[in-house]
C-alpha cells in the first residue's frame, strides 16, 4: 500500500517544480475568492455580497483555467489558448466595470465601497498579471499592464470617481499587476530552465555511456581489424593454391586456423577486461560518470590486496549500481563504501534518488538478478531496498579466502 505523498516522491525534480508553479498560479484564484469574494459577507448586504462573490468566483475559475492552459502552451503541450485569454480579458473589464458601478452605488464610502473596490482591484490586478502569461515578449507584457492601469483610471473617471482616487487606483493596478505579471513570467522562465538543465544532465549521462561503448568498440576494432584482414588474405591465397593443386594450400589454411584461434583468445581477453576489471578502476570510472551526470559522489574504503575474483565480482556490482542510479532515479548524491568485516568484503552503494517504483528490476543479465548470479559464483550475496528518507541502498557481501581474511582485516 502506497504511503500518503507517494505521488510527490515519484515525480522528478522538473515535474515537482512544474506542479509547484501550476498550483502557485491557481493560488491567485484562491486569493481572489477568499480575499475579494468571501470577505464581502458580513460587511455588506447578503444579496450584494452574493453578487460580488459570484462575479469574483467566475473570474477566479476562468483565471485558473487560463493559467493552466497557458502553462501547457509555454511547455509545448498544447496550442496557445487565444480564446480563453480573450475571454479572461473581457471578463476582467466587465467585472471591473460592474464593481465600480456597485462602489458608486455606495457613494464611495462605507463597507459597500470598500468591498466593491477590493473586488475591482483584485480582479484587474491579478487578471492582467495572468493574461501576461500569454505574451512571450516582455515589451508586450509591460504594455499590457500599463494598458490595464490606464484603463482602470479612465474607467474610474468615466464613473465620476474623484481624480485622486482614480490616480491611486491606476497606481495600485500598475504596481500589483506588474508584480503578478513578473512573478508569473519569471516562474515560467525558471521552469523552462529546470527542464533544460534536466535534459542537459540526461545528455551528459548518455554521452558518458556512449564514450564507454566507443572505448570498447575501439579496443575490439584494434584487436580484430588486423587479424581479420590477414585471415581474408590467407584464405584467398589458400583458395588460389588449392585450385592449382598446390600442397601449400594446406599450410595456409593451418595458418588461418591459428590466426582465428588467436583472435578468439584476444577477443575473450578484451571482453574479460571489459567485464572483469579491478575494483579500483571501476570505482574511479563510476566517480567520473556520476560527476558528469551532475551527481555528487563519495567513495571510501581500501581495495588494494583483494583477490582478483572478489574485485571482479564487486567491480561488476559497482558498474551495475552506477547504471541504475543514472537511469532509474533522480539522485543528487551517491556514496560508495568498501569495508572488510568478519571475513567478508562489504560493498555498499547508497543514493538519494529512489523513485516510488518496485525495488526490484526485471530479472536478466544486467539487472539485480544478474548481479546475484554473478555474486553467487564467489559465494556472495546481494541486498537491495529502501533505507528510509528516500534513500536506496544496495549491499553486496563477498567472503574472503580464509588465508588472507585475517591479514586484510588487520590492515583495514
Amino acid at each position: 500500500m502506497r504511503r500518503p505523498g507517494g505521488w510527490w516522491r515519484r515525480k522528478s525534480t522538473p515535474e515537482k517544480v512544474e506542479t509547484y508553479t501550476r498550483w502557485s498560479f491557481h493560488f491567485f484564484g484562491v486569493v481572489e475568492i477568499v480575499a475579494m469574494g468571501l470577505s464581502a459577507f458580513g460587511r455588506v448586504d447578503a444579496r450584494l455580497a452574493t453578487v460580488l462573490f459570484l462575479m469574483v468566483g467566475v473570474h477566479a475559475t476562468v483565471l485558473m483555467l487560463v493559467a493552466s492552459r497557458t502553462l501547457d502552451w509555454e511547455l509545448g503541450l498544447r496550442a496557445k489558448p487565444v480564446r480563453l485569454l480573450w475571454t479572461l480579458a473581457v471578463l476582467t473589464v466587465v467585472i471591473a466595470f460592474a464593481s465600480l458601478g456597485v462602489a458608486k452605488g455606495g457613494s464611495y464610502g462605507g463597507d459597500v465601497a470598500a468591498a466593491a473596490g477590493a473586488a475591482f482591484g483584485g480582479v484587474v490586478t491579478i487578471g492582467s498579471g495572468i493574461i501576461a502569461l500569454g505574451l512571450r515578449s516582455r515589451r508586450h507584457a509591460i504594455a499590457l499592464v500599463l494598458g490595464f492601469s490606464v484603463g482602470a483610471a479612465t474607467l474610474s473617471l468615466l464613473l465620476d470617481v474623484p481624480a485622486p482616487a482614480a490616480l491611486f487606483t491606476a497606481g495600485v493596478v500598475l504596481v500589483g499587476g506588474g508584480f503578478v505579471a513578473f512573478a508569473c513570467v519569471f516562474s515560467v522562465w525558471l521552469l523552462n530552465a529546470v527542464y533544460e538543465l534536466d535534459q542537459a544532465r540526461e545528455t551528459r549521462t548518455r554521452l558518458a555511456v556512449a564514450e564507454e561503448r566507443l572505448r570498447f568498440g575501439r579496443d575490439l576494432h584494434d584487436v580484430m581489424g588486423r587479424n581479420l584482414a590477414v585471415i581474408a588474405l590467407k584464405s584467398e591465397l589458400a583458395v588460389q593454391l588449392s585450385r592449382r593443386g598446390r600442397p601449400e594450400a594446406v599450410e595456409q589454411m593451418i595458418e588461418v586456423q591459428r590466426i582465428a584461434q588467436e583472435s578468439q583468445r584476444e577477443v575473450r581477453d578484451v571482453v574479460r577486461g571489459y567485464r572483469e576489471v579491478a575494483l579500483e578502476v571501476e570505482l574511479a570510472g563510476a566517480r567520473g560518470v556520476l560527476s558528469a551526470a551532475g551527481i555528487d559522489s563519495e567513495v571510501t574504503g581500501e581495495t588494494a590486496g583483494l583477490p582478483a575474483e572478489v574485485q571482479s565480482a564487486l567491480g561488476w556490482v559497482v558498474r551495475e549500481a552506477t547504471t541504475n542510479v543514472l537511469r532509474h532515479g533522480n539522485a543528487e548524491k551517491c556514496a560508495v563504501t568498501v569495508r572488510i568485516s568478519e571475513g567478508r568484503v562489504v560493498l555498499t552503494v547508497e543514493n538519494d534518488g529512489v523513485a516510488e517504483t518496485a525495488e526490484e528490476e526485471p530479472s536478466g543479465g544486467s539487472g539485480l538478478a544478474g548481479l546475484r548470479e554473478r555474486l553467487s559464483a564467489v559465494d556472495g550475496t546481494l541486498d537491495a531496498g529502501r533505507a528510509g528518507n528516500g534513500v536506496f541502498r544496495l549491499t553486496a557481501r563477498v567472503p574472503l579466502p580464509t588465508a588472507g581474511s585475517a591479514v586484510l582485516e588487520a590492515a583495514s
